[in-house]
């Protein structure tokens, strides 16, 4: 419920849509980058810079949509602890969501409906493969690690 009083689906649709226009950008700048080049190769055989740019142009065009989504997950992560945060002001018990989030991830394994494309919809990540992969891996997760969710939760009684 603190989802939908946070407007989270419409700041996450926002963040969708301004990392979409990155990707755009990056990829129409590598586009107008190769195109350029040719362009001037036609009118001139200095072309001793065109090779440069082409290859920012391929850097940043691979680069900036991976920060792009990562922007996008680290502010996931961040409403997941602002949603913790709001429910146990909401149900006046921090206690008793810790516990039931302690309760959810005794769960045996993955889900096998789930995927990376369903990963946000859940109260916790069900993907556990991610979970063991330690810092790098949970920059690409949609939900913030589940032992510091319980212990802000405690933290917040």
């Amino acid at each position: 419920m603190s989802h939908v009083g946070d407007y989270d689906i419409r700041f996450a649709t926002l963040v969708g849509i301004l990392v979409g226009m990155v990707a755009m950008m990056s990829d129409f700048f590598l586009r107008s980058a190769f195109w350029s080049r040719g362009r001037s190769r036609s009118r001139s055989n200095s072309g001793g810079g065109g090779g440069v740019v082409l290859i920012v142009a391929l850097v940043l065009a691979i680069l900036a949509p991976l920060f792009a989504k990562l922007v996008q997950l680290a502010i996931s992560r961040q409403r997941e602890y602002l949603a913790d945060a709001e429910a146990a002001k909401m149900t006046r018990d921090p206690e008793g969501l810790a516990s039931a989030l302690e309760e959810i991830s005794r769960s045996p394994g993955e889900l096998e409906a789930a995927n990376r494309a369903t990963a946000h919809l859940y109260i916790v990540s069900p993907l556990r493969s991610g979970a063991a992969g330690g810092k790098a891996s949970g920059l690409f997760s949609t939900h913030p690690p589940i032992e510091e969710r319980i212990k802000r939760l405690r933290a917040i009684a």
